[in-house]
C-alpha cells in the first residue's frame, strides 16, 4: 500500500475499549477477563483548508492519567502503536490533519489492563486510518508485538472471559516475535526527520489463540483499588524463575474448574472461592500490597453473603471480588483492612463487557 493519507478525505470514527483484568486466580498470564470501564477514542481527519492548514497530529485527553499522558503522536503509546501498524503496511506518516481525543476510565498502574487497552486501540487506530481491514487475528497479532502477554489485549480485544495462549513459532518467526519492544515502537527522538524508523518488523502470523468462556450472566466484578501506582514490571520483578510441582499442580487443578464454574447458574460460592486461590503470583506480590493476605483471606463467602471469589486483578494492586450481590459490605470491609495498613481505596462495581468497537460516523 502506498503512502497516500497527505491529502485525506474527511472522516470521522470512534474507537472504544475496555478495561481488563488478567490472572483471576490461578489463570497467571491465560485468563483474562473484560470490564465495564474503557478507553475512548474520538478520531477526525479532515483536508485542509486556509483556516486549518496541514498540521501534525493534534492530541487531547481527559480521564484518567489526564496530567502525565504525552500529546506528542511520536511519543504517545496508542499513536506510536498507530504508526507502527501503518508502516508494515507501507504508509508512512499519519494523515495531515489528524485529530484525536483519548477519554479514559480505566486508572493507570493499577492491574485493569491500561496498557493493554491502550496498545489495542492503537491497533484498531492504525487499522482504521489505513483502511487495512485487518481480520481480528491480524489486529492481536499486532497487539502481541507491542504487549507481550496474550491475556490482557485478548480479553480486550474480543471481551468476556477468555483463555489464551501464545503459538510456538519456528525460528525465524521467533526471531522477529522477540525483537525488543524499543525496536516495534521506537520513540521519535527530538532531533530525527519524518524519514527515521520507516521499518519495523512486521509481526509472524497466528501468534496469539484463544477461546472465549462462557459467564454467568447474574456475576458481577467489585474492583477495589488502592490508591497507589505499581507497575507490571516491578510486580513481576519480585517472582520466582522455578516453581515446585505441588504448586503448579495446586493452580491447574484450581483453574480447570473455575474456567466452568462461572459459566454455571446458580454460581457455587463454595467452590469458586476455592478455585479462585493461586500460589504462583499473589504469595509472592503481597510485600507491594500490604494489606493483601487479609483482604484475600477474611472476606470469604460465609463471612459476606453473596461473594463468590476474591483475587489480585492482574498484577495488582486492585482487589477483584466476584460475586451476585452484598458489593457495599465487601468493599467497607476491604477498605477498613487497607486502612490499617495507611491505604485509601476507592471501588466500583463493573459488569463483564463486550470487546472493542470501531464505529465510523457519516460525514
Amino acid at each position: 500500500m502506498s503512502d497516500s493519507l497527505s491529502h485525506p478525505r474527511p472522516r470521522s470514527f470512534t474507537i472504544r475499549v475496555p478495561a481488563t483484568s488478567a490472572n483471576i486466580g490461578p489463570g497467571f498470564d491465560v485468563v483474562g477477563l473484560s470490564l465495564s470501564l474503557s478507553l475512548t477514542l474520538t478520531v477526525s481527519v479532515t483536508p485542509p483548508t486556509a483556516a486549518d492548514p496541514p498540521r501534525p497530529p493534534r492530541i487531547t485527553y481527559s480521564g484518567e492519567g489526564a496530567d502525565e499522558v504525552p500529546l506528542d503522536a511520536y511519543k504517545n503509546l496508542t499513536t506510536r502503536v498507530a504508526l507502527y501498524v501503518l508502516r508494515c503496511h507501507g504508509v508512512q506518516r499519519f494523515p495531515t490533519n489528524l485529530a484525536l481525543h483519548c477519554a479514559n476510565e480505566i486508572p493507570f498502574g493499577r492491574g485493569l489492563g491500561s496498557s493493554g487497552a491502550a496498545v489495542v486501540a492503537g491497533v484498531l487506530l492504525g487499522d482504521a486510518l489505513g483502511g487495512l481491514a485487518l481480520p481480528p487475528a491480524r489486529i492481536l497479532d499486532f497487539a502481541l508485538m507491542v504487549e507481550r502477554h496474550p491475556d490482557n489485549v485478548t480479553a480486550a480485544l474480543v471481551g468476556g472471559f477468555v483463555g489464551s495462549y501464545l503459538r510456538e513459532l519456528d525460528e525465524s518467526d521467533s526471531a522477529r516475535a522477540s525483537v525488543p519492544v524499543s525496536e516495534v515502537l521506537p520513540e521519535y527522538p527530538p532531533d530525527a526527520g519524518e524519514d527515521w524508523g520507516l521499518h519495523p518488523p512486521v509481526p509472524p502470523v497466528g501468534i496469539g489463540h484463544y477461546v472465549r468462556f462462557g459467564w454467568a450472566g447474574c456475576v458481577r466484578a467489585l474492583a477495589i483499588i488502592p490508591r497507589f501506582e505499581l507497575s507490571t514490571a516491578k510486580a513481576r520483578e519480585v517472582l520466582p524463575l522455578e516453581y515446585s510441582r505441588k504448586d503448579l499442580v495446586f493452580n491447574l487443578q484450581r483453574l480447570a474448574v473455575l474456567t466452568t464454574a462461572l459459566a454455571q447458574t446458580p454460581p457455587d460460592p463454595e467452590l469458586i472461592y476455592e478455585a479462585m486461590k493461586d500460589r504462583v503470583h499473589q504469595p509472592y506480590r503481597k510485600t507491594l500490597i500490604p494489606g493483601l493476605p487479609e483482604v484475600t483471606s477474611n472476606i470469604t463467602p460465609s463471612t459476606h453473603p453473596g461473594l463468590l471469589g476474591i483475587c489480585l486483578s492482574g498484577a495488582g494492586p486492585t482487589i477483584l471480588a466476584l460475586a451476585t450481590g452484598g458489593f457495599e459490605a465487601i468493599a467497607e470491609d476491604a477498605r477498613s483492612i487497607f486502612k490499617t495498613h495507611g491505604i485509601e481505596v476507592d471501588w466500583k462495581v463493573l459488569e463483564v463487557a463486550g470487546g472493542s468497537v470501531v464505529e465510523h460516523h457519516e460525514p
